[in-house]
Formats: structure tokens, sequence, C-alpha cells
């Protein structure tokens, strides 16, 4: 796969070509790093959810692996 960026915050409005997007980069080896985000703009609903390649993912802390 050509240079991928350890993070990408993935955004658009809130339809099917929107959670494609998600789906492609799990596929492409991302995983969801936080919550997904909601708004209201001018247009409608956009939402918004961050991807990073797992191996750039901080190690668990013992507080949050309990």
């Amino acid at each position: 796969m050509a240079d991928r960026k350890i993070y990408r915050l993935l955004t658009g409005p809130d339809d099917a070509a929107f959670c494609v997007r998600v789906g492609d980069a799990l596929k492409e080896g991302y995983v969801l790093y936080g919550s997904p985000g909601i708004t209201h703009g001018p247009n409608g609903v956009i939402v918004s959810q961050a991807v990073v390649l797992p191996e750039y993912l901080p190690p668990l802390s013992k507080e949050t692996s309990a």
C-alpha cells in the first residue's frame, strides 16, 4: 500500500458513503480511535471518526486496562 498516514480523521455527511469510507479504512488495516463525533452544519448533519494504524496506538496503562 502506498505511504499510509498514521492517523486520519474522516468527516462528511451522515450517509451511506461516509460509512463506506470508514469501512474501507478498516479494510486497509486502520482501527477506530476514540468516539465518533457529530454536529449540525448549514447543510445538515456532519459526522467524524478518527482511525489510526494499530502499530501506533499507545500502550494501555494499568488504570485503563482494568
